[in-house]
């Protein structure tokens, strides 16, 4: 939002004309965004498991951690897979009338948090909500963000934040979208707000 205290008053041509470049900056943030790419190993469009509702999972590609027995192996390698726009995306979230929102999984979402944050924020101006998974821990998060790694960028566009490393010994199928006890559903902006971990009772 533009400051407007001590700034001189515009008559009406100004103002038009800030007005058209107002809109020339957001028409060009919005462009910025459908062209930032992301690095896949695979677009899932009707999932259930991953999140509340059908939802469209985007398994980001490229992890560090090697948990024994992975769910997903085959999106550790940083040079695999292959890349989409945000765009290309969101046109196909948009093909679906019953999805409620996005997922982000992986492989690990946090190493690309940059794209992944831009494509949050375009799919909830369309109205989806976002589920992201990570290895890392919401506390490694908070201590670990900067301006260059843009993880809270990331965390601030998410809704539900899945957390924590899968570990093999602490499985489990009672709790809904997670595979191990050690991981939280986490309402990730309540959390940012209260500087708490705010969980989602539904969800435990």
């Amino acid at each position: 939002m533009t400051k407007l205290a001590g700034m001189k008053l515009m008559g009406g041509t100004e103002a038009a004309a800030g007005i058209e470049v107002v809109a020339d900056i957001e028409t060009a943030g919005v462009e910025m965004a459908a062209e930032q790419t992301i690095r896949v190993a695979d677009i899932i469009s009707d999932s259930i498991v991953d999140g509340p509702g059908f939802r469209l999972v985007v398994f980001a590609q490229g992890c560090n951690r090697n948990c024994p027995k992975c769910h997903n192996p085959n999106t550790h390698a940083r040079d695999g897979g292959y890349t989409v726009t945000c765009e290309e995306v969101l046109t196909r979230a948009k093909k679906n009338p019953l999805l409620q929102g996005l997922t982000f999984s992986g492989g690990e979402p946090f190493l690309q948090a940059g794209a992944f944050s831009c494509l949050a924020k375009a799919v909830a101006e369309c109205g989806f909500d976002v589920v992201t998974y990570t290895g890392y821990t919401y506390e490694q998060l908070i201590l670990g963000a900067d301006n260059e790694n843009k993880w809270l960028e990331l965390l601030s566009n998410t809704d539900i934040l899945i957390d924590g490393p899968y570990d093999d010994s602490q499985r489990t199928l009672g709790l809904p979208y997670r595979g191990s006890r050690n991981q939280r559903a986490i309402d990730a902006k309540a959390s940012i707000a209260r500087n708490e971990i705010v969980t989602y009772d539904s969800l435990t």
